[in-house]
């Protein structure tokens, strides 16, 4: 039987630390792991046919964490950035890099780097490769209420003129398809508000695999579950 494949996978990237400590080795190394896994994914996809991937990879409770280990992500980040950018694939793939959420707070140095990668795959549409970073669903909903207010404010926007497609182009994720299949790693068995606008009548999938350790099998059961299911939009 063929599969049915879903347009648009979301995947929470969930378990580096944890990875890391069944190494025995330091958390910048599960983070690192993390990190070289992107590459891994976007090959699955590419070979599968699925043509829009978000992978979820800093959010914004993350900012909690230690300086030190936000040190190590942010210098992870910009090297991967960096070698996304100038990687032969990305170029012959056409892969269109979007940045999802608010990295306004991160290091000038990680900014310059991803606007590097976004900048040089803009006009590219062979695959479309999104990360959420410095997201949060529930920030990302306030974001753009803010937003909304301010032009109500200033007498640009009249209240009932508020519609669902308008509301939609203010968020973060306004340029992405709906999500099809959410994939999250590590065992954890909820959403943590990943896409919530865009997630409503996705399926999801939970596997106990760290995010690092998952391998194409892990991925291809996840399809074959979406695949299996019926899929009614609230019908």
């Amino acid at each position: 039987m063929e599969l049915q494949l879903p347009s648009h996978v979301g995947i929470i990237c969930d378990g580096n630390r944890r990875f890391a400590k069944t190494l025995g080795t330091e958390i910048a190394k599960g983070h690192q792991y993390g990190a070289d896994k992107i590459e891994e994914v976007l090959d699955w996809c590419r070979e599968i046919g699925i043509k829009n991937l978000t992978l979820w990879l800093f959010s914004t409770e993350n900012f909690s964490r230690t300086p030190d280990e936000l040190n190590e992500l942010f210098k992870i980040a910009e090297k991967t950035a960096y070698k996304f950018a100038n990687d032969e694939r990305t170029h012959k793939n056409k892969i269109k890099l979007n940045v999802v959420g608010d990295p306004s707070k991160f290091p000038d140095y990680v900014k310059k780097a991803l606007d590097c990668a976004v900048e040089r795959t803009k006009d590219y549409d062979g695959f479309f490769f999104n990360i959420a970073i410095g997201y949060g669903g529930k920030h990302e909903i306030i974001a753009a209420v803010k937003k909304i207010a301010q032009m109500v404010k200033d007498g640009k926007l009249n209240p009932e003129d508020i519609t669902k497609d308008f509301f939609e182009i203010q968020l973060y994720s306004a340029s992405l398809p709906e999500v099809d299949l959410v994939i999250r790693t590590s065992g954890e068995q909820r959403t943590s508000g990943f896409l919530i606008w865009k997630t409503d009548y996705a399926e999801y999938y939970f596997t106990e695999k760290y995010w690092p350790e998952l391998e194409k099998e892990d991925f291809v059961k996840a399809l074959v579950s979406y695949s299996e299911r019926k899929r009614r939009f609230g019908r």
